[in-house]
């Protein structure tokens, strides 16, 4: 045998090693084990945004994405405006940044000019409960 058949057998069944293991996961089951309190937290946070009455408030929407970059978000903008009052709010399946408790609406439209300087896709929202 040659050098290269020596080569292409070996790649060969370097392959069919991995084509065999890769096969042989597929069909293994996965269980994932969640801890007992994740079910009871997630309870609390929705009975938490339930009880957010805001119908006579505006507030401004500064950010949306997944939880992290929310988490992130909210944080950058309490650093920076410590005297407005900011929350995550969760809507299936994404998460929001809520700013300001404004009483009326053109209180909330100037907070809104400034803060679109820094969070230009920011709009107005006054929430229902």
């Amino acid at each position: 045998m040659n050098h290269s058949s020596k080569n292409k057998l070996s790649l060969l069944i370097l392959f069919g090693s991995i084509l065999i293991y890769t096969s042989d996961v597929k069909c293994q089951n996965v269980t994932v084990e969640q801890d007992s309190k994740f079910e009871q937290l997630l309870n609390e946070k929705r009975k938490i945004n339930a009880s957010i009455h805001t119908t006579d408030r505006w507030k401004i929407q500064i950010y949306t994405g997944d939880n992290e970059s929310t988490k992130k978000s909210l944080q950058e903008f309490k650093r920076e405006f410590k005297d407005v009052d900011a929350t995550i709010i969760f809507h299936t399946p994404t998460y929001k940044v809520w700013v300001g408790n404004f009483k009326t609406r053109i209180e909330a439209e100037r907070n809104l000019k400034e803060l679109k300087k820094k969070y230009p896709h920011s709009f107005l929202i006054s929430p229902k409960t």
